[in-house]
């Protein structure tokens, strides 16, 4: 757990974020590869302006203490007309040192607020073992509405993906 002596932060991340938000991005995907669908080895050979792109066209959040990067979010609206009032929460990643305290939370609570106007409906995938981030998102208003079995695969081992969902208007 963190220090309370400075205040988190949330904001939006941009293109000049993009040297910490490669380096907490890479972190997450070699310390946890099954948590996420792209792979450190891919990334990782990415440019600085690969991550600034990514930051100029997509819609992620960082929680800030200080200058140091805690945790990441991002979000998308999907794409055509026949997807565009869902949307999707991926990459959601906290730091080891920032666990235990409320920062996933307010990250995915940024992204359920950014999402609020511009979706019906927002989804997410998450590793079928991963009951601490199961639990948080069940907390937030998530249901689980489906599995992806062998949705991964790391090092030989399957990893099935449990799909969830918050629907943001009553219809």
């Amino acid at each position: 757990m963190r220090p309370a002596n400075t205040a988190i932060k949330l904001r939006r991340l941009s293109p000049a974020d993009a040297a910490a938000y490669r380096d907490i991005r890479l972190e997450a995907l070699a310390r946890h590869p099954e948590a996420f669908s792209s792979a450190f080895e891919t990334e990782r050979g990415q440019s600085l302006d690969w991550f600034a792109d990514r930051l100029e066209s997509s819609t992620v959040f960082g929680a800030l203490q200080g200058s140091e990067l805690l945790g990441v979010v991002g979000f998308f609206v999907q794409a055509g007309p026949k997807r565009a009032h869902k949307g999707a929460i991926w990459g959601l990643y906290v730091r080891a040192s920032a666990r235990r305290a409320g920062v996933g939370r307010m990250l995915m609570e940024a992204a359920i607020g950014h999402a609020r106007p511009r979706v019906e409906l927002v989804q997410l995938t998450v590793t079928s073992t991963n009951s601490a981030a199961r639990a948080l998102y069940a907390r937030l208003g998530f249901v689980e509405y489906g599995i992806e079995k062998n949705a991964l695969k790391v090092d030989g081992r399957y990893y099935d993906d449990v799909l969830m969902a918050k629907p943001l208007v009553t219809v």
